[in-house]
This record gives C-alpha cells, sequence and structure tokens, in this order.
C-alpha cells in the first residue's frame, strides 16, 4: 500500500510503499485513513528534525493526527464496529514503568516510549493501519471531518486538565465549585490550531479568554476566536516588561507557540496562586537571556504553578471528542469545522508538507472519502 515517508535526519518526504497491516491478535482494530492532520512536528521531521524510523527500517510513515473508518475488528473488540469513525492515540509505552503499565504512557518516566508517526513507529500517512483497542478512541458521525482535530485537542485537554486537578489539590477556594474555570480570566499564547482549540475548550468551560498572536486582528485566527467569544490581543509591540500594567494578570496561562524567551516571560503575566502550563517545543537553539532573579521571586512569592505537558492519554482523547460534540452544538459545524482551512489529496501531500500556507489554520491529507464506507 501506498504510504509517505521521511528518512531521519534528512530533507524531504517521499513515497513509499509498505504492506497493507493485517490483524494478528484478537484486540486489534484496522482503519481506512480519511484524514490526516498536518502540523509543525510534521513539518520539522520533513526538514530533517527529530525523528526515529522502526527498528529495523531506514524510514519512518509520517503523520499523527488520524481520523479513520473501521473496516475490521479481532473477536474481543468491543468499543468500536466497522463502519464506525474512529481515531489511534499516539504515544506506546515502554512497558517498564508504572505510568506506562497503567495505560498512562503520555508520563512516561523511562523515556523509552514510541510515537506513531514521530519516534520509533510508523505513522498515519498511509492507506491503512492496525492497533490495538486500548489505543483506540470512537467518534461520532456528525463530526465528521472534524475528527481529525481530536488528536491536536488532546494535548490542550491534558493540560487543562492538569492545571484544574492541581488547582484543586492547593488553593483553599477552589474546592468551593466544581468548576473552577468558571469567568477566570485565562490567557491563550499563541493561536495556532493547538492555541485556537484550546481557547475553545476554555470557553466551552465560560472562562474569560484571550488570544495573544503577532497577527492582525482581521485575519482568520483572530477573527475564529473572536467568533467563540474570545478577545485578542495584538502582541506585536507589547513590551513583555510591561505587558501585566497593560493587560492585567491571568489565573491560567496557556502557552501553544513554542518561543522559549516568551515562556519566561509569561510569568509576568500570572495572577497570584496562578498557573502557567507550556505545551509548545522550541525548535531554535538559541542563548536565551532571562530576568532569572525577578523570575523566581514572582514563582515564589505569588506562589506561581509552572507545569510542563505533552502528549494525552486515551482519557484526554475522549475529552477531546466531548468537547468537540459540545462545540459544535454551542457555534455550529461550520465554525468548528473552518479551522480546517486547506484540504489536499495525497498526490499532493508533498506540497502541504513541506510549508505553511498563507491564511492557513489547520491542514490535511485527504485519504479517502468520508462518505458511507
Amino acid at each position: 500500500m501506498l504510504a509517505l515517508a521521511v528518512k531521519p535526519g534528512q530533507l524531504g518526504i517521499f513515497p513509499v510503499e509498505r504492506p497493507e497491516p493485517a490483524l494478528t491478535e484478537d484486540d486489534e482494530v484496522k482503519l481506512q485513513v480519511l484524514r490526516v492532520g498536518i502540523c509543525g512536528t510534521d513539518r520539522e521531521e520533513v526538514a530533517g528534525g527529530r525523528a526515529k524510523a522502526p527498528e529495523g527500517l531506514a524510514d519512518l510513515v509520517l503523520g499523527h493526527e488520524l481520523l479513520g473508518r473501521v473496516v475490521e475488528v479481532g473477536r474481543t473488540v468491543s468499543r468500536v464496529k466497522p463502519g464506525d469513525l474512529a481515531v489511534f492515540t499516539v504515544r506506546r509505552g515502554c512497558g517498564q514503568d508504572l505510568p506506562c503499565l497503567m495505560g498512562r504512557s503520555d508520563m512516561c518516566r523511562t523515556g523509552r516510549f514510541r510515537e506513531r508517526g514521530i519516534w520509533g513507529l510508523d505513522g498515519f500517512q498511509a492507506e491503512y493501519v492496525v492497533d490495538r483497542e486500548a489505543y483506540i478512541v470512537r467518534v461520532p458521525p456528525e463530526l465528521g471531518e472534524a475528527g481529525v482535530l481530536v488528536e491536536p485537542l488532546s494535548v490542550v485537554e491534558k493540560a487543562i486538565d492538569e492545571a484544574i486537578h492541581i488547582q484543586f489539590a492547593r488553593l483553599p477556594d477552589a474546592q468551593a465549585t466544581p468548576y473552577w474555570l468558571y469567568g477566570r480570566r485565562c490567557l491563550v499564547v499563541g493561536l495556532g490550531p493547538v492555541g485556537l482549540l484550546g481557547a475553545m475548550a476554555l470557553r466551552l468551560r465560560n472562562a474569560e479568554v484571550w488570544g495573544l498572536d503577532i497577527v492582525g486582528r482581521e485575519t482568520a485566527r483572530p477573527a475564529w476566536l473572536e467568533a467563540i467569544g474570545g478577545h485578542y490581543i495584538d502582541g506585536r509591540g507589547l513590551s513583555p516588561e510591561r505587558a501585566a500594567a497593560g493587560l492585567g494578570r491571568f489565573d491560567l496561562v496557556l502557552e501553544a507557540a513554542g518561543v522559549a524567551q516568551l515562556s519566561f516571560n509569561l510569568a509576568e503575566l500570572i495572577a497570584p496562586g496562578g498557573v502557567l502550563v507550556l505545551t509548545g517545543l522550541p525548535g531554535e537553539e538559541r542563548p536565551l537571556k532571562i530576568p532569572a532573579a525577578d523570575l523566581v521571586r514572582r514563582l515564589v512569592l505569588a506562589n506561581l504553578l509552572l507545569v510542563g505537558s505533552v502528549n494525552a492519554a486515551r482519557d484526554h482523547y475522549q475529552l477531546a471528542v466531548d468537547d468537540l460534540v459540545a462545540a459544535t452544538r454551542r457555534w455550529g459545524m461550520a465554525r468548528v469545522g473552518s479551522l480546517i482551512t486547506h484540504r489536499y489529496p495525497v498526490d499532493r501531500a508533498i506540497e502541504a508538507l513541506q510549508a505553511h500556507q498563507p491564511g492557513e489554520i489547520k491542514a490535511v491529507v485527504e485519504w479517502g472519502s468520508l462518505g458511507p464506507g
């Protein structure tokens, strides 16, 4: 079957032939791939960045943002049936530490995990994929193509979920209500797909959401944010040292920009007892200059919390599915689906993976029809 692959550490992407996968265990599920989302990680791999081929192979099939249709299930599978839309999670545990043995490979402590389409396991840019039922999440048919947003949304679902749980444990007033985010000022930094989906999840929890980026208000991303009730901040010309005076402070800051210098400057914007969650991975290797003494003073004296979060567990994928359904009911399928701005047939996927196009929010590769299977 056709697949799209890279040679780790080398520039470029190319088509390859892989054997069509078949079920070999009773708990396995086979999906026909319908859509695969493209993100910065994919483009970094195409540019020769971090990636690892499966053992014994020289190349790695890309793709970790999947939407597929179930075509075959093993004898013991009960979560899905043929014809269902579904996604697979990305990370596979090391099988050696307690988090991985408990199904929480997103919290692997050994670092010997594998990730489909990224590190040691072929991804989803292929005609068919097979994996175990433990890694599958059903997508309701009414979500249609928007189901491809489940994986990027799962990243911020985990980040928000962790922040809330930690705040419940440490803040005396947090346990007064199960809806800690209700009415709280939240800032999302970086309005790419992950940032916008994070803003959506926060708005669903009735937070007051502000989004910061460095593009004009009239462009697609700020417009999408404001359409769901968020407020846009144009960061061009905004001095980090004076940002708090102009913007006020926020109970939760969700960073999705992947800029190291900015990540530390954001501490100035966190309200006392607030939390900063970092989800972006910096790509540059530049020297970092930060006001370290001021940063440490604020962290200590204001009881600030700094949390890093990446990848997600199956439960976070389910939260993502639930929130996408809730979002389509609140703002309409047209609004949620408009996050997908660029679609490419497989024969143009290489073009899509090599460069971010003007006006792009989320680009996807179309592998199959979303019509009835």
